[in-house]
């Protein structure tokens, strides 16, 4: 099944929940509060339940037991969807929220919540946009050069690091390569910080 087809059975059983039983989401009589609210939640937990198996699961797994370049490689095509998809939650909080709690008449504490699903948004759009990009151009560069010695194939940095201590060229790109991947790596982690933030927040506002 692709994503398309994925994405559109979601959505069926989404309207199929609120043509059936709109009164029990809280819909009925056009309640647009009550739909901003759905839309905020079901946004908010996507990207950050994204964002937590992305970064704390199933990238360290992949890292572990793939060959290096095929987890590169892997991670080329995956991220630019991964920071496609928590861009777009992001933004819809960001608006739902918004409209939620107008700035004027706000509490502090709603527009710090409001400030950190920007602060998500403007570090997954960096991601995103810049740094994501330039990391994947500098990751096939590597990739190239690392072929052209001989290793890539194995699992781990273990060939890498050795092999960079006899080629100057090896070493620099290493370096390149680790700066623009840190910058990308500190943007996702300070995105789930921010939503880590605000999902104390919402936890605040349950009954249970």
């Amino acid at each position: 099944m692709g994503w398309a087809a994925r994405f559109l059975t979601a959505a069926a059983f989404l309207a199929a929940g609120l043509l059936f039983a709109p009164d029990a989401l809280g819909l009925g009589g056009g309640n647009a509060t009550a739909a901003a609210r759905l839309v905020h939640l079901l946004a908010f937990a996507t990207g950050w339940g994204a964002g937590l198996w992305v970064t704390f699961v199933g990238g360290i797994v992949m890292f572990k037991y793939l060959p290096r370049h095929q987890f590169g490689s892997l991670q080329g095509k995956m991220f630019p969807a991964y920071f496609t998809l928590i861009s777009v939650c992001s933004a819809i909080s960001v608006a739902a929220f918004a409209y939620l709690h107008p700035w004027k008449t706000s509490s502090t504490i709603e527009r710090y919540q409001l400030g950190f699903l920007l602060s998500a948004l403007g570090c997954n759009l960096s991601n995103l946009l810049v740094f994501t990009p330039m990391t994947v151009e500098m990751m096939m560069k590597r990739h190239k050069m690392e072929k052209d010695l001989g290793i890539g194939t194995e699992v781990g940095y273990s060939k890498n690091a050795e092999t960079a201590k006899r080629s100057p060229a090896l070493a620099a790109m290493n370096r390149k390569f680790g700066m623009i991947h840190g910058l990308s790596s500190l943007a996702n982690i300070m995105s789930f910080g921010s939503l880590a933030m605000h999902s104390w927040y919402l936890s605040s506002k349950l009954d249970l």
